[in-house]
């Protein structure tokens, strides 16, 4: 059992004892602590919810909403919905915030409580910060009968979202309709079930197989589209000979290919790709995380913008993209952000612009992937117990590498020439991540091994 709480939100396991998982009573805690944060803003009280299609979204919406409504806030419920989705609502209805019930690519006993501002963004540092100290302190009145709130369900958000998506300038629907497309989706047994498709639909593909289409929350495999939990997805591209294959991961914010071949296009690139297709038609700046591949600088260079990197995660993302006006950013795990559509990761807005990049392009998946510099990224994790001491094993290793380039912005990241290893505590698991790169797959893997190796030796000297 677990639970994290961090200024990015709640997530946990469900079930089991208070304040060491996600139960219903830490569900009311945070979801107080939200609600009195929203109220001391002082613009409104109307919170938007949303869920993906976990087997405890429907619990866990009801306990969230009954608390919110507790407090007199006014509470649209989208339903099953994607995260895109309720952060574009949150602005849309000019509400007061959001939340978003998904735990995202974790499995299907996690869940979670993403908050959002009022323009629909991750909260900041200090704003996660006063929720969590007010969630101790449990200082809270509740309303009398006469001001309790209302709770409403909405279901018209998705169709609002692809709305705006097919307004976007660089959306192409004529270009991608004459293509006929082929296309397999797997919906990991979530809301891309319902979304994806939609958004195809509208954008003029008509042939298009999901798998994994039940929105049950019993993923069929590990909902984090990595290659290792993609292998359906692949052989039934491949089979079916599709125009290329697309995965979402629970909550639809992050977006990976697969070629005709059914092989990968890389998530990694899925940035890659919709930023040069965006800067060939808008010069500008881009942003990614220190965890994210160098192709991205490569192409922003060869269109003359600007590379800017920042610290891992949506909000350290969206503040970099303002700071350097940037035209688009993201993460490298298939998260992309267009800052015109609204500053959140998107899967739905990439899948748009990526159609229309390839349509343009008149070639294949495979041969639009050979036109990017081939880097590759070795992701790796090291589960923590309770009694690690990440900030002393960090210190041994700056210690051992010292010689090397060292940033600590963000964890631990080392360069060494041109390639580079990037270590980090994980904000919504507990675990150290541990992202290498090389134009060598294996020295990408080899760089990692012998960081992970380094680790490992450092955590047995502690125990000893």
């Amino acid at each position: 059992m677990a639970l994290i709480k961090s200024i990015s939100g709640i997530r946990g396991t469900i079930g089991g004892t208070p304040g060491k998982s996600l139960t219903p009573i830490d569900v009311v805690k945070f979801t107080t602590a939200y609600g009195a944060w929203v109220a001391q803003q002082g613009t409104n009280k109307k919170i938007i919810i949303g869920r993906d299609g976990r087997i405890s979204g429907g619990m866990v919406r009801d306990l969230v909403a009954a608390t919110l409504q507790s407090m007199g806030c006014t509470v649209i419920d989208l339903g099953l919905s994607t995260t895109p989705t309720v952060e574009m609502a949150v602005k849309m209805e000019k509400a007061g915030g959001g939340i978003i019930l998904t735990a995202s690519h974790n499995p299907k006993e996690w869940n979670a409580l993403k908050l959002l501002n009022k323009d629909g963004e991750f909260l900041n540092a200090a704003e996660g910060q006063w929720i969590l100290d007010y969630a101790e302190k449990g200082d809270t009145t509740y309303a009398e009968i006469n001001k309790i709130g209302t709770v409403t369900s909405n279901d018209t958000y998705i169709q609002k979202h692809i709305d705006a998506i097919l307004a976007h300038p660089l959306v192409d629907v004529a270009a991608i309709k004459k293509m006929k497309f082929k296309v397999v989706v797997d919906a990991v047994n979530s809301t891309g079930a319902i979304s994806v498709p939609q958004v195809l639909n509208a954008l003029g593909v008509n042939d298009v197989t999901v798998i994994n289409e039940a929105v049950t929350g019993q993923f069929t495999h590990n909902p984090e589209p990595l290659p290792e939990n993609l292998i359906e997805l692949c052989s039934t591209v491949k089979k079916s000979n599709a125009s290329l294959g697309i995965a979402v991961d629970p909550d639809v914010d992050r977006l990976c290919f697969v070629c005709e071949d059914g092989s990968l296009f890389g998530e990694e690139y899925t940035l890659v790709a919709i930023a040069d297709y965006i800067l060939t038609h808008k010069k500008g700046n881009t942003v990614s995380n220190l965890s994210s591949t160098r192709a991205l600088k490569d192409v922003t260079e060869k269109h003359g913008g600007e590379y800017f990197p920042s610290a891992v995660g949506e909000v350290n993302v969206v503040k970099k993209m303002k700071e350097v006006n940037a035209v688009i950013g993201g993460e490298g795990n298939g998260g992309v952000i267009v800052p015109e559509l609204h500053y959140g990761r998107d899967a739905l807005i990439g899948i748009a612009l990526f159609l229309t990049h390839l349509a343009k392009f008149g070639k294949s998946v495979k041969a639009l992937r050979s036109t990017y510099p081939s880097y590759f990224i070795s992701k790796n994790k090291i589960e923590l117990s309770e009694e690690v001491n990440v900030k002393k094993i960090f210190e041994e290793i700056k210690k051992k590498y010292k010689k090397q380039p060292i940033n600590t912005e963000d964890g631990l990241r080392i360069d060494f020439d041109k390639d580079w290893v990037h270590l980090r505590t994980s904000n919504t698991e507990p675990i150290i991540r541990i992202y290498s790169e090389s134009g060598s797959e294996t020295t990408a893997n080899n760089i990692a091994k012998r960081i992970m190796a380094d680790i490992k030796e450092m955590m047995l000297m502690k125990a000893e």
